[in-house]
């Protein structure tokens, strides 16, 4: 039986592979910051002490974006040193590790999805710090899996973007969303299902892309979930304001790799 740990498990993802794991025959760890610190090696190494987990799912990140361009030293501290520190502790107990991503690695001036392969140049800090995470990973880890998605999203979480559209719908409240950038929303559920698919499978090891397959803009993705629920409040879409983080326009997600 497969015993695999997961880090950052109280963010969308973790959450959400929390509830997945009910229907699994694996044996799972949830850990939160407050109990295994990425950034802390001695933490982690004392964690990982005599666990033998065969898999590693490192859902711990820091994701704010725009906090990250003012907030660089931190950004770094979870996104790069937070992933060296798991790839020595992973190598040390031949654990394989799941390392989730993003598409802020790109910058967005492709006209077609971003497949595995293209060539990464990430447009701030958040994005840079991703991909020397990534980094880290493709340069030490003796085993792994990168799984790069786009706009996670969770039904079920209320800190997530549907989760604050549904709610501002419900108040009553005015909607205004950006319709300038394009990716494709993931639905954290999928994701989930999809890194058990890989837990499960195997695959050769390497770089994924995984998202849900709809192009759309954050203002699309607003006017589905209202849809989905049968509401029909008034969204506005808006241009993207100038803000401290430059974000790529175009950002969907496709992969290349089947099994």
């Amino acid at each position: 039986m497969n015993k695999i740990l997961v880090t950052g498990a109280s963010g969308q993802l973790g959450l959400t592979l929390k509830n997945l794991s009910l229907n699994t025959n694996y044996q799972w760890v949830f850990t939160t910051k407050e109990k295994v610190d990425i950034t802390d090696i001695n933490s982690i190494s004392t964690f990982f002490a005599n666990k033998k987990f065969d898999f590693c799912v490192n859902c711990a990140a820091y994701t704010n974006v725009e906090g990250a361009e003012s907030e660089i030293d931190e950004s770094n501290q979870v996104n790069v040193e937070g992933v060296q520190n798991l790839v020595i502790a992973c190598n040390l107990n031949q654990t394989i590790l799941i390392h989730i991503s993003t598409d802020y690695v790109f910058d967005g001036l492709k006209k077609t999805p971003y497949i595995e392969s293209d060539p990464t140049a990430p447009l701030n800090q958040y994005g840079k710090s991703k991909l020397l995470g990534e980094l880290q990973i493709l340069q030490n880890s003796n085993s792994f899996y990168i799984i790069r998605t786009s706009w996670l999203y969770s039904k079920k979480t209320s800190a997530s973007f549907y989760s604050s559209i549904l709610t501002k719908a419900k108040k009553g409240d005015s909607l205004t969303v950006v319709n300038d950038q394009k990716g494709t929303p993931t639905d954290a559920e999928n994701l989930a299902n999809f890194i058990l698919k890989i837990i499960d499978k195997e695959p050769e090891k390497g770089i994924y892309h995984f998202s849900d397959e709809k192009i759309m803009s954050w203002f699309d993705l607003a006017v589905q979930i209202l849809k989905e629920h049968g509401l029909d409040n008034e969204i506005i879409p808006i241009k993207t304001t100038k803000t401290k983080a430059v974000r790529p326009k175009y950002t969907p997600l496709i992969s290349t790799k089947m099994f």
